[in-house]
């Protein structure tokens, strides 16, 4: 079922938008994503920035048309326009390009008053900008990345970073840990819990009631019956195995070389894979231009475009919004995708009259704002 961008009869979604690192991409993506005023009969855009830096780039850009509304709390955001909560009103110096303490400060305090806002729901769903790993670690934030500090921040420990582009959706049981230390952090358990939260988002969140899921072996060649390692044997299929006995339409453990050059990817409505490049490399071969990231398992919604900060082109007025604009649909998709689920399964009874309803709401959408591109 898809219901993208479906229009709220309640409420616009409000969706917010972190700056990440103000010496990157960030504000060009962001500026070029959210500017066109139809989107806002679709959501209401809140980005936690800085006002001031917002200018700056606009004229850099060069764009004249790009309007917005300046306000102290999400709660005054205005529904029909861009909205920016002012993180602070200290000068800004943006260095396009570098890597400095400042943005890395910046980029963590909109990550916080955001988290706030997300909290005491004053926002709905949360796009998350890039973050230079480097400069935004302090006592404050120690987390590899974005996918740990909300796991922190909201208590869960059981999370998914989940790949997204269209049906394909491509997930991980490690994450941002060192290659030599994946072998020993697998393991019958931590693959089980990542099945269910799989299995369970892949329902909640994309509406597919009986998700095929396909898993990934460890070693080259899922290790040929234990002859290159014995995890896939081991660890591995027992976690399959067990989640076959729950019910789950689970697969695998398949050798992970031929998995997506031959195309095998294409039957099922997502792949676990063990660890980050595994997922990774063949995911932004496939879809780096159209790519989001989710964090599954989370009790709200995030996403972020796939790519990094790529400080090589900021400032030059060149980047794609494309990611970002497809993590702000994602997100919006979700949230309606939860209230669908939730609805459904408080009583059962009403499915067909919102199936209808659902139809009715996204025939209106015009086509060209269902799927943008550059």
């Amino acid at each position: 079922m898809d219901n993208r961008s479906i229009v709220s009869k309640e409420r616009k979604v409000r969706v917010a938008i972190t700056h990440g690192d103000v010496n990157g991409i960030n504000y060009e993506i962001i500026i070029k994503a959210i500017k066109d005023n139809r989107l806002y009969e679709l959501f209401t855009p809140i980005v936690y920035g800085l006002s001031k830096v917002v200018g700056y780039h606009r004229k850099n850009m060069n764009i004249n048309d790009f309007n917005y509304n300046v306000v102290k709390d999400a709660r005054q955001a205005l529904t029909n326009h861009a909205n920016i909560v002012n993180i602070s009103n200290r000068e800004v110096k943006i260095e396009f390009g570098k890597s400095t303490v400042e943005a890395g400060i910046l980029a963590y305090e909109a990550l916080e008053k955001a988290v706030a806002d997300l909290k005491e729901q004053k926002v709905d769903v949360l796009v998350t900008a890039p973050i230079n790993k480097a400069n935004i670690h302090s006592e404050n934030f120690h987390f590899p990345g974005h996918t740990e500090y909300f796991s922190d921040r909201f208590q869960i420990s059981n999370y998914l970073m989940l790949m997204v582009e269209g049906g394909l959706r491509v997930a991980m049981v490690t994450g941002h840990i060192p290659l030599k230390e994946v072998a020993e952090t697998l393991s019958k358990k931590i693959i089980s819990e990542k099945i269910a939260v799989l299995h369970h988002s892949l329902q909640r969140d994309f509406l597919i009631d009986a998700p095929k899921i396909a898993v990934l072996g460890l070693n080259p060649h899922a290790g040929d019956k234990g002859l290159i390692g014995d995890e896939d044997e081991l660890i591995i299929n027992p976690a399959i195995i067990s989640a076959k006995k729950h019910g789950s339409f689970i697969y695998g453990p398949f050798a992970a070389d031929g998995f997506f050059g031959s195309g095998e990817y294409c039957k099922y409505d997502a792949i676990l894979t063990m660890y980050h490049d595994q997922g990774l490399i063949p995911f932004k071969l496939l879809s780096m231009e159209k790519g989001v990231n989710f964090t599954a398992g989370l009790p709200i919604i995030r996403t972020s475009p796939v790519h990094g900060v790529a400080y090589n082109i900021a400032g030059k007025n060149i980047a794609s919004y494309t990611s970002i604009r497809q993590a702000i649909y994602l997100a919006l998709d979700i949230y309606n995708n939860r209230k669908v689920y939730d609805k459904i399964h408080e009583n059962p009874l009403d499915f067909n009259l919102m199936s209808e309803n659902i139809h009715n709401d996204t025939k209106d959408i015009p086509d060209e704002m269902k799927e943008v591109q550059d």
